[in-house]
């Protein structure tokens, strides 16, 4: 199964970039990981509703051009489901035995996604009522996919 994170913005930080280098490391032995980052809008302080919306527009367009038909879409955002690390794995196994081939989970940026590319989305997937920076939830979201894996496989991790 191929799985490719959709993030909007880079990650600075080393220590983030470490991270998602040890958690890419650890998933190359259950899945083919794919980082892809489209650029961020920048948001003047004190920004109107519709500046807002119009600069996730502009994010949400440069995401959907990397999404295919066929892939099967997961968007992070603070109104989806929230679930635990067992139906998380649940999820991703049930896909994999559906026939998805290609799983993208789509992180926005600091104003959240778009309403097009949540209405595209098959799934929207929230970690918490709280908001984390986009680089750091890009590490969580990388160690519950491999925490899923480890599940699914009977191995030592998931406690």
């Amino acid at each position: 199964m191929k799985i490719t994170i959709l993030a909007v913005g880079k990650v600075k930080e080393k220590f983030y970039r470490e991270a998602i280098e040890e958690f890419g490391k650890r998933l190359s032995r259950y899945c083919r990981l794919e980082f892809v980052e489209v650029a961020d809008e920048q948001t003047p302080d004190c920004a109107s509703a519709a500046k807002e919306r119009q600069i996730k527009e502009k994010e949400g367009q440069r995401i959907l051009k990397h999404v295919r038909e066929g892939d099967w879409v997961c968007a992070l955002a603070i109104e989806g489901n929230m679930l635990d690390s067992i139906a998380l794995s649940k999820k991703i196994d049930s896909l994999g035995i559906g026939g998805a081939s290609h799983l993208v989970f789509v992180i926005g940026g600091s104003l959240g996604l778009s309403a097009k590319v949540l209405e595209r989305a098959d799934f929207l997937l929230s970690f918490s009522k709280m908001t984390f920076p986009h680089q750091l939830m890009r590490v969580i979201l990388l160690e519950q996919i491999y925490r899923s894996y480890r599940i699914l496989k009977g191995e030592p991790y998931h406690k």
